[in-house]
């Protein structure tokens, strides 16, 4: 099986981050820790947004939430965006497609909805064909955003094959290999009935 990765510190990593400091002053930008799952190594992650914060770099995570809560807890204070996945609101689907039910991940983003986390929060839902992408399981996860008290932009993220390769390299079974790329004028045509019907909350296309 071929591997890739490397470790290092985050001193190590600063040193390379800030060779693209000037960068991320004229463009707004920064960085964003993703995965895999960033908060399975909450301390590094906290270690590195906060040293990214302290040389005024912005931050966000993408992150499952799928963690105890004092993990997130670690991050929140020098975060500036947040990303997440909503992937099924049914727990029992949830649970078939991911191995995990869906109530930790929901008890962690009330949680955040209820902290002093000052930073933007973009709940995303990846459609996949034929799995979340009726319009039922669309409305709902847009309903319970819109009950948040915290403002929340809904993100509709359409499936696409690009982890196809990534399974390959490891070695793993990829189980929806025979699914093909989410056509984008239907995802169009889902967040346009979001806004109609549940006008309450943002939605966009993931890119758009």
């Amino acid at each position: 099986m071929i591997s890739y990765g490397y470790s290092i510190t985050v001193e190590e990593l600063m040193k390379e981050l800030v060779k693209d400091e000037v960068f991320f002053f004229h463009s707004g930008g920064g960085i964003t820790l993703s995965g895999g799952e960033p908060l399975v190594q909450a301390e590094f992650s906290a270690a590195l947004l906060k040293a990214c914060k302290e040389r005024q770099i912005g931050t966000a995570i993408e992150s499952s939430l799928c963690v105890p809560y004092d993990k997130i807890e670690m991050v929140l204070p020098w975060l500036d965006h947040l990303y997440l996945d909503i992937k099924h609101m049914d727990t029992l689907a949830h649970r078939k497609y991911t191995g995990q039910g869906n109530e930790l991940v929901l008890e962690n983003l009330r949680l955040i909805d209820q902290s002093a986390f000052p930073g933007a929060i973009v709940i995303r839902i990846p459609l996949i064909p034929g799995i979340n992408d009726d319009i039922g399981n669309i409305y709902q996860t847009a309903r319970f955003c819109a009950g948040l008290k915290k403002k929340t932009v809904l993100e509709l993220l359409p499936y696409h094959l690009m982890g196809v390769g990534t399974y390959q390299i490891l070695g793993l079974e990829y189980r929806f290999k025979e699914l093909k790329s989410y056509d984008h004028d239907q995802a169009e045509e889902l967040a346009a009935k979001v806004k109609q019907n549940v006008p309450r909350q943002p939605v966009r296309l993931a890119g758009g």
